[in-house]
């Protein structure tokens, strides 16, 4: 472990990460192998590993694991890595729909299936349809989604909601890119690895934002919700997306770093 470290940084506790992933082991089962002797294959697939962490590959891509929501998640590169605050669209669709009643909802642009997956397994009673443009991203969330027991969600490939023709929902939900072309976040090694078009969304980064925001309403049905993530300095501008649409209820939320990154509007 001292000598990944060493190679990442001084990082211990990643290194750490890696070994117990390697050895399928969790980090804590690991800790306590104070002098654990490592067989060649072992070395050799740890030392790649490392290698791969050191030149800002993601840990979930080299592991082909992240969990979101406390559930464990296949993730390959042709998905985005499920980031912790996107857990906060979770927290906003269940808080705004009753718990007891059925509900129709859909996630945009699933990748991993993250979110429709959190929400089937909170509401077994919704109907949740998942979407994507991109058939190996659908591949990784239906093997989530069958892993997990929840076959149940419906995955349909095509653009935003364009598979969704003549039907309407209680809620939508998506993190769709919001990044702009020529943000300096994109110099980013970690971005580097993960799928352009789930990072990138016009010269402003709204692009998408946009296209949702006029699309939505005649996917709803009345009352219902549109919620969408972006980011951290996109707040303001959302909320006017929303309001010259003539949405209602428009409102930002922020995640646990305190930093907006999840807007709610209602459908009139």
């Amino acid at each position: 472990m001292a000598w990944g470290a060493q190679r990442l940084g001084g990082d211990t506790a990643e290194s750490q990460r890696l070994l117990a992933a390697v050895l399928g082991q969790g980090r804590g089962w690991l800790v306590a192998q104070d002098q654990l002797p490592l067989d060649q294959a072992t070395r050799t697939r740890f030392g790649e590993w490392v290698a791969r962490r050191a030149r800002g590959e993601p840990l979930a891509y080299i592991t082909g694991q992240k969990e979101f929501w406390s559930l464990p998640l296949r993730v390959t590169p042709d998905v985005l890595v499920p980031r912790p605050e996107t857990e906060l669209l979770v927290e906003r669709a269940l808080a705004l729909l009753p718990a007891a009643a059925p509900a129709r909802v859909a996630d945009l642009g699933t990748g991993s299936g993250a979110i429709a997956l959190a929400l089937a397994h909170e509401r077994p009673h919704w109907r949740v349809t998942a979407t994507d443009r991109s058939p190996a991203a659908l591949e990784v969330a239906r093997g989530n989604a069958l892993t997990l027991g929840l076959a149940r969600v419906r995955f349909l490939q095509g653009d935003w909601l364009a598979p969704l023709a003549g039907e309407r929902f209680d809620l939508l939900a998506s993190n769709p890119p919001y990044i702009g072309a020529s943000e300096p976040a994109l110099a980013d090694p970690a971005l580097r690895h993960e799928p352009i078009g789930a990072l990138c969304s016009g010269p402003d980064g709204l692009e998408d934002l946009r296209a949702l925001i006029a699309a939505a309403p005649a996917h709803l049905l009345p009352g219902g919700w549109l919620l969408l993530e972006h980011g951290e300095r996109q707040g303001e501008a959302v909320g006017a997306l929303f309001a010259s649409q003539g949405w209602t209820r428009v409102r930002c939320h922020a995640d646990l770093a305190g930093r907006p990154r999840v807007s709610e509007a209602r459908r009139a």
